[in-house]
C-alpha cells in the first residue's frame, strides 16, 4: 500500500484531475500535476504543477522519480507516456487499458471478442459495410467525445460524403439502435481484483453532451443488477485497475455496451454528494492499493452540467439563485475561460427519493435560467 504523505502524480489538469487532487489532499497525500496549460484547474491547487507536454521526456523523468504512483484524468494521454512512466513508478490504469479505450475500433472489437453485446459495427475503411448498418453513425476512431466526431449516415449513399467529412480518418460505422434510455456504471477495481460499483446513473444528453444524470435510474432491480454485473465483467476482462465508467444503452430492454472511459466520469459526479465514498477517492484507493470504499448511495440525486453557454457576455451567472436551493451543492471547476459547450461546473441536488430530486433539480434550473 502507498500511504500518506506520499506524493501522487496526475496526468491532466482539468476538472477530473482537480477533484482527484482534492481527494488526495483530504487524505494527506501530496500531489503533482503534469499539464501543458499553465492555467489548468488541477495545477492551480496541486503542490506542484509541471507545465509540459505529455510526451516531454524531462518532465516524465521528474514525475516518475518524484511520485510514488501516477494516474490520469483522461484517455487522450499517449499510451506510450503511461508505459514509460511504468518503468519508474506505479501507474494505473495501464497503458494497455488506456490504449484500448483510445480507439473505438479496438474497444468495440475487444468487447465483441469477449462476448459483450454492442450495437452492430464495422471499421471504416476495411470493414464489410452491409445494408443492415443503416441508418447509422460514423464515428472517428480516436479522440471523439461529447458528441464530437460523429456524423449521421442514414443511407449507404451518404457514407462516402461522411467519410470525406472526417478527412478520411479511421472511423467506425455503427448502426443506430432503438434507445429506451442510457445508463452508465462507474466502478473501481483494485489490483487484487476487488470491484465496487456505484449505483447505475440514468443519463440524458443534449447535442451530444451529458446534460443530467439521475440516480436511481428508472429501471427495475433486475436490470440495475444486470448493468452492474456487466460493467464488472468488462472491468475484469480488461484487467483494469482504477476508476472506470462503462456507458450502456438500454435497447428494447437489452443492455448494450456503448463506450468505456478509463477514468472518473461526468455521470459519476453526484457521488461527491450522494455516496459514502466518491469516485475520486476510489480512484486514489485503487491507485494506492488501499481497500476500496463503500460506494452505496445515501440519497437520491440529480446532477446537472453547467456549460459555458450559461455565462453572460460579462461577469458571472447568478450563482445566488442556485446557492439558495436547499440540498443543492454547486461545484465550479476554476476554468479561466467560459466557452459554449465547455463544461464549467455542475450542481447536484440530493433528496429522499428520485421524484423529489428530479423536481428540485428542475425547479433549481428554472430559477437559475430565469
Amino acid at each position: 500500500m502507498i500511504t500518506p504523505p506520499a506524493t501522487l502524480g496526475m496526468l491532466g489538469g482539468g476538472q477530473l484531475g482537480r477533484f482527484f487532487v482534492v481527494a488526495a489532499r483530504e487524505l494527506g497525500y501530496r500531489t503533482w500535476v503534469l499539464d501543458p496549460d499553465p492555467l489548468s484547474p488541477a495545477g492551480a491547487i496541486a503542490d506542484r504543477h509541471l507545465v509540459a507536454a505529455y510526451d516531454d521526456a524531462a518532465a516524465l523523468d521528474e514525475l516518475g522519480r518524484g511520485c510514488a504512483a501516477v494516474t490520469t484524468e483522461f484517455e487522450n494521454v499517449p499510451a506510450a507516456t503511461l508505459a514509460e512512466l511504468a518503468t519508474r513508478t506505479v501507474v494505473h490504469p495501464s497503458a494497455r487499458a488506456v490504449s484500448l479505450c483510445q480507439d473505438r475500433v479496438a474497444e468495440k472489437t475487444f468487447l465483441r471478442d469477449h462476448g459483450f453485446a454492442t450495437a452492430p459495427f464495422v471499421p471504416v475503411p476495411g470493414g464489410d459495410v452491409t445494408d443492415d448498418l443503416f441508418p447509422g453513425l460514423l464515428k472517428t476512431a480516436r479522440f471523439g467525445y461529447d458528441g464530437k466526431g460523429q456524423v449521421a449516415v442514414d443511407r449507404r449513399d451518404d457514407l462516402e460524403a461522411a467519410v470525406e467529412s472526417h478527412g478520411g480518418a479511421d472511423a467506425i460505422l455503427e448502426r443506430k439502435v432503438p434507445l429506451d434510455l442510457e445508463l452508465s456504471v462507474v466502478l473501481a477495481r483494485g489490483a487484487d481484483g476487488e470491484v465496487r460499483a456505484f449505483p447505475p446513473a440514468e443519463n440524458v444528453h443534449v447535442n451530444g453532451i451529458l446534460d443530467t444524470s439521475i440516480v436511481p435510474a428508472a429501471v427495475d432491480d433486475a436490470l440495475r443488477d444486470a448493468a452492474v454485473d456487466l460493467a464488472t465483467a468488462v472491468a475484469t476482462a480488461l484487467e483494469y485497475v482504477g476508476t472506470l465508467a462503462v456507458e450502456l444503452f438500454v435497447s428494447e430492454g437489452r443492455l448494450l455496451v456503448n463506450e468505456l472511459a478509463p477514468r472518473p466520469h461526468n455521470s459519476g459526479h453526484a457521488t461527491l454528494d450522494a455516496c459514502a465514498t466518491d469516485q475520486f477517492e476510489q480512484q486514489l484507493r485503487a491507485l494506492c492499493g488501499l481497500p476500496l470504499g463503500d460506494p452505496s448511495a445515501h440519497s437520491a440525486s440529480v446532477m446537472v452540467n453547467l456549460l459555458g453557454d450559461v455565462w453572460p457576455e460579462r461577469g458571472e451567472p447568478d450563482w445566488a439563485s442556485l446557492l439558495a436551493v436547499p440540498n443543492l451543492r454547486l461545484h465550479l471547476y476554476g476554468k479561466a475561460e467560459a466557452r459554449r459547450g465547455r463544461k464549467m461546473g455542475h450542481f447536484t441536488v440530493v433528496a429522499r427519493d428520485r421524484a423529489a430530486a428530479v423536481a428540485a433539480a428542475e425547479a433549481a434550473r428554472a430559477a437559475f435560467s430565469g
